[in-house]
């Protein structure tokens, strides 16, 4: 693991209307390789932070840096191209596209990032190659490949999003509640899956989640209600 900065956040904050402030950080940093968990109760602020970090969101002040470049004050485009490049994400329902097959789905990243695809290529004689290994890897049949996504198992699409998030070796997997919907067995075996996939691309991992039983499982723990001053406030 190195000491590089994947993630930083510094003075960062955010609110609906100009009276209101639902995000105050004064600072966190997640590190190239490091797993980290966030847990946040409902209404801590969990998908407004996420939306923050995407570049979907815009902070009314701070900064959000991925990999030392700061998004804050960019074009939507420019926002575009750092997540497309950086970060892959799992999403609490995986947004898979039922209209795209499953090698289709994994390798969607590498279509709209140059930068993943090359690196997809540094390994890989194509992205459709790769998508192949890490469908192996997985633990899911190279049959399903020309598959609907839609004829899948929860759990099979499950590894699906974890296939499209790694592809192309991105700096940073951010991870939305994607156990949710699981069983205590079958969480911890996925995140053990996880875990170990992205630790072979040495990639950033920020687990987000409320249920802190799964902190267990990654080199350090944050909490949002801490974290967020804001969310201090509002509780006292």
């Amino acid at each position: 693991m190195t000491t590089d900065q994947v993630l930083t956040f510094t003075g960062l904050t955010f609110g609906w209307t100009p009276d209101t402030t639902l995000i105050d950080i004064e600072q966190f940093e997640l590190k190239a390789g490091e797993s980290v968990f966030l847990r946040g109760p409902s209404g801590s602020g969990k998908s407004t932070l996420l939306g923050l970090i995407g570049g979907v969101l815009t902070p009314r002040t701070g900064s959000i840096e991925i990999k030392g470049e700061d998004i804050v004050g960019k074009s939507s485009a420019a926002r575009d191209r750092i997540r497309a490049d950086h970060l892959g994400i799992i999403f609490q329902q995986f947004n898979l596209l039922p209209y795209l097959s499953v090698l289709g789905n994994v390798t969607l990243p590498c279509r709209f990032s140059a930068q993943r695809r090359a690196r997809s290529r540094e390994n890989y004689p194509s992205p459709a190659e790769e998508a192949k290994a890490l469908i192996a890897s997985l633990g899911l049949p190279e049959d399903v490949l020309s598959n609907p996504v839609g004829e899948l198992s929860v759990g099979q699409q499950q590894r699906v999003a974890v296939a499209r998030a790694l592809i192309g070796g991105p700096d940073l997997i951010i991870a939305d509640e994607p156990t949710s919907a699981l069983d205590a067995d079958n969480r911890d075996r996925f995140i053990e899956l996880l875990n170990t996939e992205r630790a072979r691309f040495g990639t950033a991992l920020l687990f987000v989640s409320h249920d802190g039983e799964l902190a267990k499982h990654f080199d350090r723990k944050a909490d949002l209600m801490e974290l967020n001053r804001a969310r201090l406030e509002v509780s006292v």
